[in-house]
């Protein structure tokens, strides 16, 4: 069986564990919360979460672990054959990881854990993220689904990227980010109603307080 390394607060970590959801693959989870002891080393190079072990060793890295998900286990497919179709995909998930969930990250600790964040970070995070905004709403196609008619690694990026990247720019800035994309405001509340994605937020909520006291005990 497949387990699955990492703890309920990532969002790279619920991005794997939708996948395996929504492919009905039975896995374990693995509560592992990594760091730079040479026992988390062994499991993921970098020290980072999520880790997918499987019968050979170890796999880390999202973009990766999903697609070795996809090459290797039934279900419904998250990426299409065809190669364009397939590049397209792949590549709205990276625009979306690199100019929203990382620009938005760089204000996490401000507006999630109460520390303050340097208004020069945070004017360039603003910046970058109403751009990444305006270049998904150039590339996407909200029909309904990010990249067409059926759910794909795309929606998986953006459920957990933008769900946090529209905390942050209320929390942060004041703004909601999708005002003027409808669109992809009405996929986001579509998917947060989805039953695996409600089952990935409780486990969420009842993972928190062991989360933030592990935070707590890292300062």
């Amino acid at each position: 069986m497949l387990k699955l390394y990492g703890f309920a607060v990532s969002n790279y970590y619920n991005m794997v564990k939708l996948a395996l959801l929504e492919k009905g693959v039975p896995f374990e989870e693995v509560p592992f919360f990594a760091g730079q002891t040479p026992e988390a080393l062994a499991i993921s190079p970098r020290g980072k979460v999520p880790v997918l072990g499987v019968d050979q060793g170890f796999i880390n890295e999202t973009s990766v672990i999903l697609e070795y998900i996809e090459q290797t286990q039934p279900g419904p497919k998250l990426l299409p054959a065809d190669p364009f179709e397939r590049a397209q995909i792949l590549a709205l998930a990276r625009e979306i990881e690199l100019y929203i969930e990382l620009p938005a990250r760089a204000c996490y600790a401000e507006a999630f854990f109460g520390m303050p964040v340097h208004d020069a970070i945070k004017e360039k995070a603003k910046g970058e993220l109403l751009l990444g905004i305006a270049s998904l709403s150039r590339h996407g196609k909200f029909t309904p689904y990010v990249a067409g008619e059926t759910l794909s690694v795309a929606d998986i990026y953006f459920l957990f990227s933008m769900d946090l990247a529209c905390a942050v720019g209320h929390k942060v800035f004041g703004l909601d980010l999708l005002a003027q994309f409808p669109a992809a405001k009405a996929l986001l509340e579509r998917l947060e109603q989805s039953p695996h994605v409600k089952k990935i937020a409780a486990d969420k909520d009842a993972a928190m307080p062991q989360f933030l006291a592990w935070i707590s005990s890292k300062k």
